[in-house]
């Protein structure tokens, strides 16, 4: 039976409409699905390494097919990259170059604050208020690479029109690997309005075909 494990996105939930969505689909495809709770229950003390934490746990060394939205895409192929049980990747406007397009979000004053005070507001998606989230995150973050070096078939997903992670980030990606098929996608960096599109290759490729044939 294939198994899968949805990383959803920075400041998100397993509630989120494409980790819902994903679910049911995969479910009634007779395919096992668990979308573990990225923070564990402590948003202000998010990291890189937290999070692979929950990801190590929710995978269990067993054979797993990992999708990945955003912030979970780019966990997804870290955890690839160091795990041989992940057999595929599917990834959802992958924020890839994490760590340092992280940084570039904010002025070197506003990281000297966000250092001094210890954490910052930040709205959360799924808790739908704002919350603190620690500096930690930053530090954390600078010990891995923007681009894991996936060697698993791997998925990518999108949106021409993304604001938040540019597609350029996924083409470069893609450019130099064999093993990724990228699919763009008339949309932005939700793409929740081209959920049913994106099930259609997902399930080809899960069922019938591969990936990383362009």
């Amino acid at each position: 039976m294939l198994r899968t494990v949805y990383l959803h996105g920075f400041a998100s939930s397993p509630q989120s409409s494409k980790a819902q969505f994903f679910k049911r689909k995969l479910e009634a495809a007779g395919i096992e699905v668990e979308i573990p709770q990225l923070d564990g229950g402590d948003f202000e003390r998010l990291s890189i390494t937290g999070q692979l934490a929950v990801v190590d746990k929710a995978v269990g060394g067993r054979p797993v097919v990992l999708f990945g939205s955003s912030l979970g895409g780019y966990l997804a192929a870290l955890y690839a990259a160091r795990h041989a049980e992940v057999e595929r990747l599917v990834l959802l406007a992958p924020a890839f170059q994490f760590p340092s397009r992280w940084r570039e979000r904010y002025s070197e004053e506003d990281l000297a604050r966000w250092q001094r005070d210890g954490s910052v507001p930040v709205y959360h998606y799924g808790e739908g208020r704002e919350m603190r989230l620690g500096y930690q995150l930053i530090e954390d973050s600078a010990q891995y690479e923007g681009e894991p070096d996936v060697q698993q078939p791997t998925l990518i997903f999108h949106g021409v029109k993304d604001a938040v992670v540019p597609i350029g980030v996924s083409e470069q990606f893609a450019a130099r690997r064999a093993n990724v098929e990228l699919r763009r996608m008339d949309s932005g960096h939700e793409l929740t309005d081209v959920l049913e599109e994106m099930w259609g290759v997902v399930i080809l490729r899960m069922t019938g075909g591969f990936f990383g044939h362009r």
